[in-house]
């Protein structure tokens, strides 16, 4: 029997410990800018039936994901921007696991999703090539996590967030031959 926890996050739990330097912050928003092609080739092929399994037990279906990273990227996207342009804004939270069981997140064609998550990023990876050092010392405040949050920290955090949901589904397929 596979590991729940190891299906959970199949490359591990984000962690930041530090500031990153320049060159791993721009390996960072490259990572951030590849995810729309690897999320693209990740679903390639699945059939709706495999796009409607779920990545794990009690766990969203792949269009689920793919859907998530859409909602959960235009969140990340916005913050920035607001960490950007105001005084340490404070963020608002929303309910992923409730969006997720929303009627579009759980049968609208995964293509509308592939589209936006690919012209968000490019315009994110834009921004976020654009910005000085100084400016990934900006924060927003987080309010369910009790804390500010530097652009630093979230770069990596997304970047993270976009490889660990492309493994469940990359996962997924590994497991059942797909």
């Amino acid at each position: 029997m596979t590991d729940l926890n190891a299906l959970k996050f199949p490359i591990g739990e984000f962690t930041y410990d530090e500031a990153y330097s320049a060159e791993e912050r721009s390996r960072l928003i490259n990572e951030i800018a590849a995810a729309p092609a690897q999320l693209r080739a990740a679903v390639e092929g699945l059939n709706e039936g495999q796009l409607d399994t779920q990545y794990r037990p009690d766990g969203w279906t792949l269009r689920q994901v793919v859907h998530h990273l859409a909602d959960s990227h235009i969140n990340s996207y916005i913050r920035f921007r607001l960490a950007l342009t105001e005084d340490e804004p404070s963020i608002r939270p929303y309910f992923e696991d409730r969006w997720a069981r929303l009627e579009d997140a759980q049968h609208a064609p995964v293509e509308l999703s592939l589209t936006l998550v690919g012209a968000l990023h490019e315009r994110w990876a834009l921004l976020l090539h654009s910005l000085e050092d100084s400016h990934f010392q900006m924060t927003y405040f987080h309010p369910e996590a009790a804390r500010a949050i530097s652009l630093d920290e979230a770069v990596g955090t997304y970047a993270w967030h976009g490889k660990h949901h492309i493994a469940h589904i990359t996962s997924l397929r590994e497991r059942e031959g797909w």
